[in-house]
């Protein structure tokens, strides 16, 4: 009776979680807030005086915020359904994203290490942008301009090598079935 009322007691406490998502919904308003703010009181009112490449950077900064509330999103929904109950209300919704309750615990630790490489590869082209714009030399500094970059290329390489990673420790832990493999092959 005792390890019956633990394990209920356990099992009922998945609920906990589900504040942390209703965070993150909060999170999701706080960044269509900030993406509607760029949107219209910067990237609109310097469509005319901006440079082309002012411009290409504001709308990368839109990109990222959009990467950024689609891991959101990806995380809401399969943290949601994988640790505390699964979404019934939108079963059979016309709109339900395919995804949804197909995402594993390894399948969405991938997805986010596939978002922050794109995030990091958007801030990275933001840089080398910026630097084609200015003379490097020009700029106070030159040596630690310089350094940054490296850094930030360094950072987004361990990115990339970390998604390559995850990638390969999944493939080893869950091989395709045989029968998967034949179907690709034809």
């Amino acid at each position: 009776m005792l390890e019956k009322l633990i394990e209920t007691l356990l099992f009922r406490s998945r609920w906990l979680l589900a504040p942390f998502y209703i965070g993150l919904v909060g999170a999701l308003i706080i960044l269509l807030i900030k993406f509607i703010k760029k949107f219209v009181f910067i990237i609109i009112p310097s469509v005319g005086s901006a440079s082309s490449t002012e411009l290409i950077l504001n709308i990368l900064g839109l990109i990222d915020i959009v990467l950024i509330a689609n891991l959101l999103l990806i995380i809401i929904f399969s943290g949601y359904e994988n640790f505390v109950s699964k979404i019934d209300a939108v079963k059979d919704h016309v709109d339900r994203p395919e995804w949804m309750g197909k995402v594993d615990y390894a399948g969405l630790k991938i997805k986010v290490i596939g978002s922050i490489v794109a995030i990091s590869s958007i801030e990275l082209l933001k840089v080398f942008i910026s630097i084609s714009e200015h003379d490097p030399s020009l700029l106070e500094g030159k040596v630690l301009w310089e350094v940054d970059v490296f850094w930030l290329v360094i950072i987004h390489l361990c990115f990339v090598i970390s998604g390559v990673l995850f990638a390969v420790m999944e493939r080893i832990m869950h091989p395709p079935h045989a029968h998967a493999e034949k179907k690709h092959e034809t």
